[in-house]
C-alpha cells in the first residue's frame, strides 16, 4: 500500500536551529531518503516552500475565492512529504518514525485511497 507521510513543522522551532544544525538535518534527511529508495519504500519526497508563498482556493456555489497562505491557523505548517510504499500501516509508521525531521516536528502517516471505477469497492486500510 501507499502512504503519504506529511511533515508538519513549527517555524519558530526550525528558525532556532543553527546553520550547522540545518545542514546536518538536510544531510540526514537526504541519507534516509536514499536508504528508503534503496529498500524500495520511497516513491517521492520533497520539502515545500514556506506557507507565505501558498494560495488557498475554494469554490463555493460555483464561485472561486482565494486566500493568501494556508487555510488553517496553526503554529505548525505542512513543510514537506514522503510518499512511501509499505506492507501495512505498522510498517509505514515504523518507516516514518525514522524520518530525521520528526525530532523537530511531527509526521502524519495516512494511507492513500483508491477511487473505484464503476462497481469496484474502495480500498482503504484502517489504522491499527
Amino acid at each position: 500500500m501507499k502512504y503519504l507521510c506529511q511533515v508538519w513543522l513549527d517555524e519558530q522551532v526550525m528558525a532556532a536551529l543553527s546553520p550547522l544544525e540545518h545542514r546536518e538535518l538536510d544531510r540526514q534527511s537526504l541519507a534516509y531518503d536514499r536508504e528508503l529508495a534503496e529498500r524500495g519504500h520511497l516513491l517521492l519526497a520533497s520539502p515545500l516552500a514556506s506557507p507565505d508563498t501558498a494560495l488557498t482556493l475554494r469554490v463555493r456555489q460555483g464561485q472561486l475565492t482565494t486566500t493568501d497562505g494556508p487555510f488553517t491557523e496553526s503554529r505548525e505548517h505542512l513543510g514537506g512529504f514522503l510518499l512511501i510504499e509499505a506492507r501495512d500501516f505498522a510498517e509505514a509508521t515504523q518507516l516514518a518514525s525514522q524520518v530525521p525531521i520528526a525530532r523537530y516536528g511531527s509526521i502524519e502517516v495516512r494511507a492513500l485511497c483508491h477511487i473505484p471505477e464503476h462497481d469496484e469497492p474502495a480500498m482503504v486500510e484502517e489504522a491499527s
